[in-house]
């Protein structure tokens, strides 16, 4: 048998302050305390209240890939979110495959790379020739010392932002 249950309010046991409520004209939920959520939390925006009255779009604030790889030797992924490989295109070079494409070539890269509290790296995304213009499924980077001149590191991160197709 199926059931509806209509109401604006639902009280935690023995408290007059822990009290959920649901406003049915803009779909709000209003939760006193944090919440963990099991399973799937459906719609197409989930609006989350940060600090004050600051609040984010949480689709939007995550990142949608990231990965962390050495190119020391042979180069290889240490951990990854939404990465199916990486490929070694040679010293300071290497491409990292996203397994569920971004929607668009705009997204935003973040990245840090290093070896030592001697060295300053950078990782850089190179941009005006085709085989490192960034697709929607893969990413070609290069990381250097503070010179320009590429060099392999033990410690390479990149994660990207924007939105997944």
């Amino acid at each position: 048998m199926v059931s509806t249950l209509k109401l604006t309010k639902i009280q935690i046991p023995n408290s007059d302050s822990d009290v959920i409520s649901l406003d049915a004209s803009n779909g709000n939920i209003t939760v006193p305390k944090s919440v963990t959520f099991n399973g799937t939390l459906g719609g197409t925006s989930i609006t989350v209240q940060g600090e004050g009255t600051a609040t984010t779009n949480l689709q939007q604030g995550l990142a949608k890939s990231w990965c962390r790889w050495e190119s020391i030797g042979t180069a290889s992924v240490l951990d990854s979110f939404n990465h199916s490989s990486m490929t070694d295109n040679g010293t300071g070079d290497q491409t990292i495959t996203i397994a569920s494409a971004m929607a668009n070539t705009t997204y935003a890269h973040v990245g840090m790379a290093g070896g030592s509290s001697t060295n300053l790296a950078t990782i850089q995304q190179q941009q005006g020739t085709t085989a490192h213009q960034a697709t929607t499924t893969a990413q070609r980077y290069e990381t250097v010392y503070a010179n320009g001149s590429v060099y392999d590191w033990n410690s390479i991160n990149a994660g990207l932002l924007g939105d997944l197709a």
